[in-house]
């Protein structure tokens, strides 16, 4: 789903509000506009530009503000992006009422990247979804589609 016109906010989403829809609602929100996005997307400088039933991307500029002591973007840069997309993908996948956290992830990553590398692009795509556990992966590419950084994630499932 692309990003509406509506203006980009940041904030959080209230428990009630989040209780009342799908996770896909939710994640559709976030993408649109319609729902304030995260404060570190603020931060980190990122947006989710797409979002459907166990897939979900995000976009980012890498810029100066991003770099390790080497010169290149910090690895957390990268982790976020991924652990955002790949948990974002799982949500997408909840139905109301229920919640999901990250338990544990892996990231490899396989360029620098700088800020010449330009508009980079996180997608995370569900798996497996079980009652409990749900599984993504994640892949960052450049604007020429190449690996970047790679990971997997596993979330657990719970009532809210």
């Amino acid at each position: 789903m692309p990003r509406s016109i509506a203006p980009r906010t940041y904030g959080t989403v209230s428990a009630s509000r989040q209780k009342a829809m799908t996770g896909l609602e939710f994640v559709q929100g976030l993408a649109s506009g319609l729902l304030p996005l995260n404060t570190i997307a603020q931060t980190l400088g990122y947006d989710i530009t797409e979002a459907e039933h166990g897939r979900v991307v995000i976009v980012a500029q890498p810029d100066d503000r991003l770099l390790n002591p080497a010169g290149t973007v910090h690895g957390g840069f990268s982790a976020t992006l991924l652990d955002s997309c790949m948990g974002l993908a799982v949500h997408s996948t909840l139905e109301k009422g229920i919640g999901q956290t990250t338990l544990e992830f892996k990231i490899s990553l396989v360029r620098p990247i700088t800020p010449d590398t330009g508009m980079i692009k996180a997608e995370g795509t569900v798996l497996n979804r079980g009652r409990r556990i749900g599984t993504a992966e994640g892949r960052i590419t450049d604007r020429d589609g190449r690996l970047l950084a790679h990971g997997t994630t596993t979330c657990l499932i719970f009532e809210t």
